[in-house]
């Protein structure tokens, strides 16, 4: 079973620079370019499932997706982005002047930190996880999973054997394809392909 995993397009926050988290934040212009342009990329692919982040900015796109396929759109809500507390719908600017501390100590990568109010990265993989495996065990033979760059990101770490820093950082509508025994063992077959978005536009939106 191959699992398709695609990254929401360019949201207006991710636009303006604004943390976003769980904010329910609608795509830009761009973003809903680019999630017409992977639509069109997965339209001849065989699948038979597909998933989505309930928010928004996922969701439109695991719809353009289905439309090529009459599939519906499953939600999850495991499959949202990090929760982050205090500093959602934040401007980065803004926090990198009030918050120097807490950015720098995020930025370390501490898998057991959290922003105030918000989770730690291990609680994210752990939903991740959690989420993938559940799919994984569903039968089905390809499916597109449509969610957020640090869920992605930090649940493809805690799954398939690959060094942690040739995992980082998904363009906004890329697709990452990952091979599943449907027993618990996944293997990454691809990261990050971009080459559909080439006439619209490649966005790297911070994962927050």
């Amino acid at each position: 079973m191959i699992l398709y995993l695609i990254r929401h397009g360019e949201s207006i926050y991710n636009a303006e620079g604004r943390v976003q988290g769980q904010s329910d934040a609608p795509l830009s212009e761009l973003g809903r370019r680019q999630s017409r342009a992977v639509a069109d990329a997965m339209a001849y692919r065989p699948i038979d499932a597909i998933y989505s982040s309930p928010l928004r900015r996922a969701y439109a796109v695991a719809k353009d997706i289905a439309s090529r396929h009459g599939l519906p759109v499953r939600t999850d809500p495991r499959l949202k982005e990090i929760a982050v507390g205090e500093f959602q719908d934040r401007m980065r600017t803004e926090l990198e002047e009030e918050h120097p501390e807490e950015l720098a100590r995020w930025w370390t990568g501490d898998m057991d930190y959290a922003f105030p109010g918000g989770e730690t990265r291990r609680q994210l993989a752990d939903r991740g996880e959690e989420a993938f495996q559940e799919i994984a065990s569903n039968g089905h033979r390809n499916a597109v999973v449509v969610a957020h760059g640090g869920l992605l990101v930090h649940t493809l770490r805690r799954l398939v054997d690959a060094p942690k820093d040739s995992l980082f950082g998904l363009r906004n509508c890329s697709i990452t394809k990952l091979r599943t025994d449907g027993h618990g063992r996944f293997e990454l077959v691809s990261f990050d392909e971009v080459d559909h978005l080439g006439e619209v536009g490649v966005s790297l939106g911070k994962d927050l």
